[in-house]
C-alpha cells in the first residue's frame, strides 16, 4: 500500500503537540513492549494522524446484487 503522506517521524511531532505523562512519553521513546502497549501507541498515532489532518481514502464500493450474479451466470459471462 502506498503511503499517503509521511509519519517518519510522528513521535517527535505528538510530543510536542500534546501533554503526556510519563508512561505515554516512555511509550513514545522506546516504543511497545506489551500487546497492550502496542494497542496505546496505535491509538496515539490514529490521534495524531487525525490533528495533522490526515485521512485513510474511502473503501471502493465492491457491492453486487444477486440479479446482477444470475444474469451473468445465465449468459455464461462468468
Amino acid at each position: 500500500m502506498e503511503k499517503l503522506w509521511d509519519d517518519s517521524n510522528w513521535r517527535e511531532e505528538y510530543k510536542g503537540m500534546k501533554l503526556l505523562d510519563s508512561r505515554s512519553e516512555e511509550l513514545l521513546t522506546n516504543g511497545p513492549k506489551s500487546l497492550a502497549q502496542s494497542w496505546h501507541l496505535q491509538a496515539m498515532h490514529s490521534d495524531w494522524r487525525m490533528k495533522k489532518g490526515y485521512h485513510y481514502p474511502e473503501a471502493p464500493d465492491c457491492q453486487s446484487s444477486l440479479k446482477e450474479f444470475l444474469t451473468e451466470q445465465e449468459n455464461g459471462s462468468y
